[in-house]
């Protein structure tokens, strides 16, 4: 029992850093997004997330007593869930350019309730009663916050709809995975996923654009270690515990992004975010609450 609370403590803090990491990509994201167009930026982010993936693998004591092993039994899963990030990050990435930045990131927060969902088909994961009501009470929030049908509504606001459904495959899908392969090397596969899918978007639509300045490199680069490591520490965060325990305190983004989004961009939308946002942020509690009940009764 104390090497499971261990655990779940270890896998707290990592998810914790995973979501602050991933609001400061946002950010640069955002301070980019009216120079250069967000598949090359998505780009841009593959191939320096790939480096903390690389160092992380390089220094894993465990990788290289095994044999430097690249190739793992489920290498297509692990590119596929690569494209499922690209897919997530075009959408969010236009979004968080076409948003307010706190909106856009706390959409994106009915992820929890996503991964619920998708844990039945995928994880073969009971739902019950109360967890279904939890997804009802998100999916309410959510409709509040886009508000369809009144004049704040852009079809924009689907967006960040778009990508909490791609990171929610990429994360149910991390528990498919054998315990032995370094998680390292599961972001490592997805990296090389999201580049091929970024890459073929980039050429499909925008093409290449020079970068201007200096400084757009160190951003370029920042972004792409923020979101690397964010990657990393949320895939052992959830290889440390059930999605469904950890995902209340994914919600610590919502003030991280507001708080973010006030001191750059100097953006307040209190008016759309409330009341919707505590919807999402009870239907994802609701979820963790019964979890934590379930996991008491059959202790």
């Amino acid at each position: 029992m104390l090497s499971s609370l261990g655990s779940f403590k270890r896998a707290m803090i990592y998810i914790l850093l995973a979501i602050l990491l991933f609001d400061l990509q946002g950010v640069i994201i955002k301070l980019l997004g009216d120079r250069y167009p967000v598949q090359q930026l998505a780009t841009f982010r593959n191939i320096f997330g790939l480096i903390p993936s690389l160092l992380v693998l390089y220094l894993s004591a465990d990788w290289h007593s095994k044999g430097r092993q690249l190739k793992i039994r489920q290498w297509r899963l692990g590119l596929i869930r690569g494209l499922f990030i690209a897919m997530a990050q075009f959408c969010f990435y236009l979004a968080i350019t076409k948003m307010a930045f706190a909106t856009a990131s706390t959409l994106t927060f009915i992820g929890p309730v996503l991964i619920t969902l998708l844990s039945v088909p995928i994880l073969k994961h009971q739902v019950g009663l109360w967890r279904w009501a939890a997804v009802i009470v998100g999916f309410i929030g959510v409709l509040l916050i886009m508000g369809p049908g009144n004049e704040l509504f852009t079809p924009y606001s689907l967006l960040p709809i778009g990508a909490a459904l791609g990171y929610s495959l990429s994360t149910v899908s991390v528990r498919l995975f054998d315990d032995e392969v370094p998680t390292a090397l599961i972001n490592m596969y997805a990296s090389i996923g999201a580049l091929a899918g970024s890459l073929t978007i980039m050429a499909l639509t925008t093409g290449f654009l020079e970068i201007e300045r200096t400084t757009d490199w160190l951003l370029l680069f920042s972004m792409g270690m923020f979101g690397g490591f964010a990657v990393l520490s949320l895939i052992n965060a959830y290889r440390l515990a059930k999605p469904a325990s950890l995902s209340p305190f994914e919600y610590f983004g919502i003030p991280f992004a507001f708080v973010l989004g006030w001191v750059f961009f100097d953006e307040a939308p209190f008016e759309q975010l409330l009341p919707g946002v505590f919807l999402i942020v009870g239907g994802g509690m609701l979820i963790a609450w019964r979890e934590h009940r379930n996991n008491r009764t059959r202790r």
